[in-house]
């Protein structure tokens, strides 16, 4: 059982057109480009695809692995899901946003059993400052776009270039008139991982530091509104990067995530 929750009277990042069809808003717009969407959003609507395709009794989502695939267009998409891999335990997913006829985003996922392992749980994740010690923070208003508009943000001691750790939430629902789960509303805030520590500033040290893709594993269902992430940036010299975050919710540790990242000077930069 999913917990959801909603919140009455904001716009969503999508509107449902029936079918696989969708529509994005103002708020799913990217940080790079002002006619395409976040890959944040996109996520979550993605992870909402998998979660409500042939759901199944004692399974759940336990990895995503997204490929970007190209710029994600604003406006109008599809979203098509099948299963890959059937199995009665464990069964592989996949979800693609097309738009214009192309496949802009991929994404696979891991459904497996779950069972009583209480006797044997253990989390070596650390966890950091609690959300209640955070303190009001909007350092990701560097960033433009409607998407990184809708954040709310909090931050705690330590906050730097190359490692951040801050709290995000967002009072948006996923897709307007319906109650967005746990799941779907922190996995659909996980990509903005990639700016909250960024070492260079957008547009000042001239380099822009997009993510081809997106790993997430979930070894734990995570609850609540609030997005925890403990975020490391490293760049390497020949032109790739990687962004590695501990994925938190207001009860401790529930992930980790990757994306690796083109590193390259921005186009007619002086």
């Amino acid at each position: 059982m999913h917990e959801t929750t909603t919140t009455s009277g904001s716009q969503a990042y999508y509107r449902h057109l029936g079918g696989g069809r969708y529509e994005s808003t103002v708020h799913a717009q990217g940080a790079w480009n002002d006619h395409e969407q976040h890959m944040a959003p996109v996520a979550g609507l993605l992870v909402r695809a998998l979660e409500q395709f042939e759901p199944r009794e004692g399974m759940r989502l336990t990895r995503f692995n997204f490929d970007i695939l190209g710029l994600i267009p604003a406006g109008e998409f599809n979203i098509e899901t099948t299963v890959l891999r059937p199995g009665r335990t464990i069964e592989l997913l996949e979800a693609q946003l097309v738009a214009g006829g192309r496949t802009a985003v991929r994404v696979t996922a891991w459904r497996m059993l779950t069972l009583d392992t209480t006797a044997v749980q253990a989390i070596e994740d650390e966890q950091f400052t609690p959300l209640a010690e955070s303190q009001s923070w909007h350092g990701l208003n560097i960033w433009p776009g409607g998407f990184i508009a809708s954040l709310e943000g909090r931050t705690v001691p330590g906050h730097r270039p190359g490692h951040g750790r801050a709290w995000l939430r967002t009072p948006h629902d996923m897709v307007d008139g319906e109650p967005t789960s746990a799941l779907v509303r922190l996995l659909g805030l996980v990509d903005s991982a990639n700016g909250i520590a960024a070492r260079v500033a957008p547009g000042a040290g001239s380099y822009m530091f997009p993510n081809v893709d997106l790993s997430v594993h979930v070894y734990r269902e995570p609850v609540g509104e609030w997005l925890g992430l403990d975020t490391h940036v490293s760049f390497a010299g020949d032109g790739i990067g990687l962004t590695s975050s501990v994925l938190h919710d207001v009860t401790g540790p529930f992930g980790r995530a990757e994306q690796i990242l083109t590193v390259r000077p921005i186009p007619h930069a002086k």
